[in-house]
Protein backbone atom coordinates (compact mmCIF):
# COMPACT_ATOMS: atom_id res chain seq x y z
CA UNK A 1 0.00 0.00 0.00
CA UNK A 2 1.21 3.52 -0.72
CA UNK A 3 1.29 4.77 2.84
CA UNK A 4 4.06 7.30 2.50
CA UNK A 5 2.74 9.17 -0.56
CA UNK A 6 -0.72 9.41 1.01
CA UNK A 7 0.65 10.86 4.24
CA UNK A 8 2.99 13.24 2.40
CA UNK A 9 0.21 14.52 0.12
CA UNK A 10 -2.03 14.98 3.15
CA UNK A 11 0.71 16.99 4.87
CA UNK A 12 1.24 19.14 1.77
CA UNK A 13 -2.48 19.89 1.45
CA UNK A 14 -2.77 20.81 5.12
CA UNK A 15 0.34 23.02 4.92
CA UNK A 16 -1.15 24.82 1.89
CA UNK A 17 -4.53 25.18 3.56
CA UNK A 18 -3.15 26.80 6.74
CA UNK A 19 -2.12 30.18 5.24
CA UNK A 20 -5.35 30.20 3.22
CA UNK A 21 -7.43 29.98 6.39
CA UNK A 22 -5.39 32.74 8.03
CA UNK A 23 -5.82 34.92 4.93
CA UNK A 24 -9.58 34.37 4.80
CA UNK A 25 -9.88 35.36 8.46
CA UNK A 26 -7.66 38.39 7.84
CA UNK A 27 -10.01 39.53 5.07
CA UNK A 28 -13.02 39.02 7.33
CA UNK A 29 -11.30 40.95 10.13
CA UNK A 30 -10.65 43.77 7.68
CA UNK A 31 -14.32 43.90 6.72
CA UNK A 32 -15.42 43.89 10.34
CA UNK A 33 -12.98 46.67 11.19
CA UNK A 34 -13.82 48.82 8.14
CA UNK A 35 -17.57 48.54 8.71
CA UNK A 36 -17.31 48.81 12.51
CA UNK A 37 -19.57 45.76 12.77
CA UNK A 38 -20.80 44.29 16.02
CA UNK A 39 -23.20 41.62 17.24
CA UNK A 40 -25.73 42.76 19.82
CA UNK A 41 -23.65 45.71 20.93
CA UNK A 42 -20.36 43.83 21.23
CA UNK A 43 -17.25 45.97 20.85
CA UNK A 44 -16.10 45.95 17.17
CA UNK A 45 -12.47 45.74 18.33
CA UNK A 46 -13.31 42.54 20.18
CA UNK A 47 -14.87 41.17 16.99
CA UNK A 48 -11.72 41.99 15.02
CA UNK A 49 -9.48 40.43 17.68
CA UNK A 50 -11.66 37.32 17.79
CA UNK A 51 -11.57 36.92 14.03
CA UNK A 52 -7.77 37.23 14.03
CA UNK A 53 -7.52 34.79 16.93
CA UNK A 54 -9.70 32.24 15.18
CA UNK A 55 -7.69 32.56 11.99
CA UNK A 56 -4.33 32.19 13.67
CA UNK A 57 -5.56 29.34 15.90
CA UNK A 58 -6.99 27.49 12.90
CA UNK A 59 -3.79 27.99 10.95
CA UNK A 60 -1.67 26.64 13.81
CA UNK A 61 -3.98 23.64 14.19
CA UNK A 62 -3.70 22.86 10.46
CA UNK A 63 0.10 23.14 10.61
CA UNK A 64 0.15 20.75 13.59
CA UNK A 65 -2.04 18.29 11.68
CA UNK A 66 0.26 18.64 8.68
CA UNK A 67 3.29 17.95 10.89
CA UNK A 68 1.66 14.80 12.25
CA UNK A 69 0.99 13.54 8.72
CA UNK A 70 4.49 14.54 7.59
CA UNK A 71 6.18 12.70 10.46
CA UNK A 72 4.02 9.64 9.81
CA UNK A 73 5.02 9.72 6.14
CA UNK A 74 8.72 10.19 6.82
CA UNK A 75 8.92 7.53 9.54
CA UNK A 76 6.41 5.21 7.81
CA UNK A 77 4.84 4.59 11.21
CA UNK A 78 1.40 5.43 12.51
CA UNK A 79 1.01 8.60 14.54
CA UNK A 80 0.84 8.36 18.31
CA UNK A 81 -2.36 8.67 20.29
CA UNK A 82 -2.26 12.48 20.41
CA UNK A 83 -1.44 12.67 16.70
CA UNK A 84 -4.31 10.38 15.77
CA UNK A 85 -6.65 12.43 17.95
CA UNK A 86 -5.48 15.60 16.22
CA UNK A 87 -6.03 14.09 12.76
CA UNK A 88 -9.47 12.77 13.75
CA UNK A 89 -10.44 16.21 15.02
CA UNK A 90 -9.18 17.73 11.77
CA UNK A 91 -11.31 15.33 9.73
CA UNK A 92 -14.40 16.03 11.84
CA UNK A 93 -13.98 19.81 11.55
CA UNK A 94 -13.48 19.57 7.78
CA UNK A 95 -16.61 17.41 7.52
CA UNK A 96 -18.71 19.94 9.43
CA UNK A 97 -17.26 22.83 7.43
CA UNK A 98 -18.04 20.92 4.24
CA UNK A 99 -21.67 20.51 5.25
CA UNK A 100 -21.91 24.24 5.92
CA UNK A 101 -19.89 25.24 2.85
CA UNK A 102 -22.12 23.40 0.40
CA UNK A 103 -24.98 25.74 1.25
CA UNK A 104 -22.98 28.95 1.59
CA UNK A 105 -20.16 28.62 -0.93
CA UNK A 106 -21.26 25.91 -3.34
CA UNK A 107 -20.10 22.54 -4.52
CA UNK A 108 -16.45 23.39 -5.35
CA UNK A 109 -15.75 24.35 -1.71
CA UNK A 110 -17.56 21.20 -0.57
CA UNK A 111 -15.49 19.08 -2.95
CA UNK A 112 -12.23 20.57 -1.66
CA UNK A 113 -13.16 20.03 1.98
CA UNK A 114 -14.29 16.45 1.33
CA UNK A 115 -11.01 15.80 -0.48
CA UNK A 116 -9.14 16.93 2.62
CA UNK A 117 -11.38 14.72 4.78
CA UNK A 118 -10.65 11.80 2.48
CA UNK A 119 -6.89 12.37 2.62
CA UNK A 120 -6.84 12.66 6.41
CA UNK A 121 -9.01 9.57 6.88
CA UNK A 122 -6.96 7.64 4.33
CA UNK A 123 -3.81 8.56 6.21
CA UNK A 124 -5.36 7.29 9.44
CA UNK A 125 -6.60 4.07 7.85
CA UNK A 126 -3.36 3.40 5.96
CA UNK A 127 -1.48 3.47 9.25
CA UNK A 128 -4.05 1.33 11.03
CA UNK A 129 -2.92 -1.22 13.59
CA UNK A 130 0.75 -1.29 14.57
CA UNK A 131 1.03 -4.87 13.31
CA UNK A 132 0.07 -3.73 9.80
CA UNK A 133 2.99 -1.31 9.55
CA UNK A 134 6.30 -2.88 8.50
CA UNK A 135 9.31 -2.62 10.77
CA UNK A 136 12.20 -0.30 9.99
CA UNK A 137 13.89 -1.15 6.71
CA UNK A 138 11.46 -3.90 5.65
CA UNK A 139 8.69 -3.78 3.12
CA UNK A 140 7.06 -7.14 3.83
CA UNK A 141 6.29 -9.22 6.90
CA UNK A 142 8.97 -11.72 7.92
CA UNK A 143 6.66 -14.73 7.97
CA UNK A 144 4.29 -15.81 5.25
CA UNK A 145 0.64 -16.14 6.20
CA UNK A 146 -0.57 -19.61 7.17
CA UNK A 147 -2.30 -21.67 4.52
CA UNK A 148 -6.06 -21.99 4.84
Amino acid sequence: MARRPIALVTAAVLFLEAPGIVAINAIMAGFVEAQSMSLDGMDPDAMVAGTWGLGIGSGVALVLCGLVALVAGIRNRRPGRAGRGLLIGCAVVHGILGAVAVGLLGWPAFAFLMTVVGLVVLTLVAYGKEADVPEKGTDAPEEAPAAA
